[in-house]
């Protein structure tokens, strides 16, 4: 069952709030939103390591074990550029959140105390 918008907002409220106050913990448990997969570096990695892989088929025909050890090198860093994610869209998360600095990190907090509070005053 989706989510209502509603619910998608709180949730994203409640998800940068945990990065505001304990951003070391918030990476921990899962991935950064401004971290992203890089399509570019899929194709390059996926290429270079099937590259590799090639290169490491022909050390293993030729007696040459430096040709292999090289295969093998170069499949492991497509593979390692292909799981890489792309940092630059946490560049331009960190720079619009740097004119909220007015704003007290507790805003979110206050907000349901306040809801809170008006609903004790609707019931009495």
């Amino acid at each position: 069952m989706p989510l209502s918008e509603h619910e998608q907002k709180l949730l994203e409220q409640l998800e940068k709030q945990l990065h505001e106050d304990d951003p070391k913990f918030a990476n921990s448990m899962g991935s950064d939103p401004g971290r992203t997969w890089s399509t570019r570096h899929i194709v390059i990695g996926v290429l270079c390591a099937l590259a590799g892989i090639a290169v490491l088929l022909v050390g293993v025909t030729v007696p040459n074990i430096f040709v292999g050890v090289l295969g093998f090198v170069v499949m492991g860093a497509g593979v390692y550029f292909a799981t890489m994610r792309n940092a630059s869209g946490g560049k331009q998360r960190s720079a619009s959140g740097a004119g909220k600095s007015g704003k007290p990190r507790s805003s979110f907090m206050s907000s349901l105390e306040e809801r809170w509070d008006e609903r004790r005053r609707d019931e009495s």
